[in-house]
Parts: structure tokens; C-alpha cells; sequence
């Protein structure tokens, strides 16, 4: 039964990574002003503070993503 909560929640870990890599991306290119029109809108587009926070989300979200798929299970 541990096994499997184990692998649950390395999978849920990853995916609540991969969504920060992914939020991480688009305010770094809405900060930046690049990318598609559909997400050049509001109010962080050509705001570099957003580009900044973008960056640190996105590194994050790749720390979360190692740490869960690289650490050992404990038995």
C-alpha cells in the first residue's frame, strides 16, 4: 500500500512541477513581450519584474520535478 501512495504522489508532485515550469514560462514571455498574441495580454506584458518572477517560478518548478523523481524511497 505504501508503494503505491509513494508512486501517487511522486506523479502528483511531478505534475504540480511541470504546471509551475509551464505558469513560469508564460509570465517569463509575457514580461519579455514574446511569444503568441494570445498571451500578450493584461497587465505583466512588457513588465520585467513578471519576467524575473517567471524565472524563479520556473526554476521551481524544475527543482520540484528532480527532487520528487530523484529521491529514494524509504522502507
Amino acid at each position: 500500500m505504501r508503494t503505491i501512495f509513494d508512486v501517487v504522489m511522486r506523479i502528483v508532485s511531478s505534475l504540480i512541477g511541470l504546471l509551475m515550469i509551464l505558469m513560469g514560462a508564460v509570465w517569463t514571455m509575457q514580461g519579455l513581450d514574446i511569444g503568441p498574441s494570445f498571451i500578450l495580454r493584461g497587465f505583466m506584458v512588457s513588465d520585467v519584474h513578471w519576467a524575473v518572477y517567471g524565472t524563479i517560478l520556473a526554476v521551481i518548478g524544475i527543482a520540484q520535478v528532480a527532487w520528487s523523481n530523484m529521491r529514494r524511497s524509504e522502507r
